[in-house]
């Protein structure tokens, strides 16, 4: 799962994210209510572990501005406020499930797992198109002209961030971030690499490119004109 942790106490934030890192999960952090908003309208994860109490925005208003927003990620309120209408409060918010601390991370790590069966909106998409390009989110299939495209996985998270931003120019720093899940520059050619491969999968004998360097920039994915 991608998961957004939402915590201004960095040893908590810092146990937090490398637990469900050791877990398997896909994690991104923030500190502040602003940075946490921003975050999560500009990016798509399956989770959000809110703290209550967090600088500027706090995890109620947070949660009611995505819910105006009509953002339905499921949220997991993790705080120290555990009183009965504080739960009250955290759920009517929009809040999915409630763990007051101190906690397990064996407990958290469950309500997560749990979380994350729930069956999301149905309005949910589950099939990226672009052109004659279909990215399913479900069964993790690619096609192309209808052919199966075969993909490692660090492939297909790399062509599903691209076809999630179509039209968009993505940064190197972007794409470190998103389908590494790295927070600094490790000076390979890491990137490139797979943007090669995966251009060689995608858009060799298909026909029109659809993966197009934007040079000084990053890279694009876009139909043809």
């Amino acid at each position: 799962m991608k998961i957004l942790v939402i915590e201004d106490d960095a040893e908590t934030a810092d146990y937090v994210v490398n637990g469900l890192r050791e877990a398997g999960h896909l994690v991104a952090k923030a500190a502040t209510g602003g940075e946490a908003l921003t975050t999560a309208m500009e990016e798509d994860f399956d989770l959000l572990i809110v703290d209550r109490m967090i600088p500027g925005l706090d995890g109620l208003r947070l949660v009611r501005a995505l819910r105006a927003a009509e953002r339905d990620t499921p949220v997991l309120f993790l705080t120290a406020l555990g009183g009965v209408e504080d739960r009250v409060s955290g759920l009517k918010a929009g809040g999915d499930d409630y763990l007051v601390k101190p906690f397990a991370f064996s407990e958290l790590s469950a309500r997560v797992a749990a979380l994350g069966r729930r069956p999301r909106s149905t309005s949910e998409v589950v099939t990226l198109r672009v052109h004659d390009l279909e990215l399913n989110l479900l069964s993790r299939s690619v096609r192309r002209r209808g052919e199966p495209i075969d993909l490692q996985p660090r492939e297909y998270r790399l062509l599903a961030y691209l076809m999630q931003h179509a039209g968009q120019v993505v940064t190197r720093t972007m794409l470190l971030e998103n389908v590494w899940d790295l927070h600094f520059d490790p000076h390979t050619n890491v990137v490139e690499t797979h943007v090669s491969r995966l251009r060689s999968k995608v858009d060799k004998g298909f026909g029109p490119e659809l993966i197009h360097t934007v040079r000084g920039a990053g890279y694009c994915l876009r139909a043809p004109a």
